[in-house]
This record gives structure tokens, C-alpha cells and sequence, in this order.
């Protein structure tokens, strides 16, 4: 059976930012995006950036899911559910880059806090059963 491959055409970064140990991806003139411009235009589940930081994240790279995420949380509607699903994503994605860092009291909180979003938005959109 083929698989479909999402956004074959954008290749993963050299490697997965850990902060103080590897080049800033951004600011640092050797970091993996270097003076990459994103503009997010609108913020929707139908983005590029939106499955491209899904697809980061699936594969380790949770600092650069953070990033791609963040870029759509600024620009979502405020209160928005998918402003929601953002943070909780966000909050996901950095519990990850802790875990990494070996901070596990602060990976613990950001997961807590991703969880704690993700459920309210839930039961925001999912009708209870009867």
C-alpha cells in the first residue's frame, strides 16, 4: 500500500534545536533557519505550516513545531478553539523540548497545562453522550 507523504517538497531541519547545547536555529548565523521569513496570512487546520508542525512534532522536532505553531496562534482569532488547539499544541511541543532537556518538573507542568487546554476544548466541541 502507498502512503501519502505530506509536504514531501520541505525537508526536515539539519537537527532537532535543543537550546544551550546546539546553534539558535533563528538568531544564530549557523542555526537551521538562518533568516527564514514566514508570514502567516490567516491561521486555519488547512495550512501548510499547521501540518507541517504536526509532522515536525511527530518526528522529534519540538522546538521547530513550537515555532511553526506559534507563527498561527499570533495571527488566530483570540478565543478562538483553534486558537486553543494552538496553545495546547504549543504546550505539547515544549513539554517535549523539557523532556529532551532533561527538566522533567517543567516538562510534567507544560504537559499538564497542554492537557488541561486540549480537554477544555473538548468538551467545547464534542457534544456529550446521552
Amino acid at each position: 500500500m502507498t502512503r501519502c507523504r505530506l509536504l514531501p517538497y520541505r525537508s526536515f531541519p539539519a537537527y532537532a534545536y535543543l537550546p544551550g547545547r546546539l546553534p539558535h536555529p533563528v538568531r544564530d548565523a549557523a542555526g537551521h533557519s538562518y533568516q527564514v521569513q514566514i508570514i502567516h496570512a490567516a491561521a486555519n487546520l488547512d495550512s501548510e505550516e499547521f501540518t507541517w508542525g504536526c509532522k515536525l512534532l511527530n518526528h522529534g522536532y519540538y522546538w521547530e513545531a513550537h515555532e511553526a505553531w506559534e507563527g498561527l496562534w499570533h495571527v488566530a482569532e483570540t478565543a478562538s478553539p483553534l486558537r486553543s488547539l494552538l496553545k495546547g499544541l504549543i504546550l505539547l511541543s515544549a513539554a517535549g523540548v523539557k523532556i529532551r532537556e532533561g527538566k522533567h518538573a517543567a516538562a510534567i507542568r507544560h504537559a499538564g497545562r497542554a492537557a488541561g487546554l486540549l480537554r477544555q476544548l473538548w468538551r467545547a466541541v464534542v457534544p456529550p453522550l446521552k
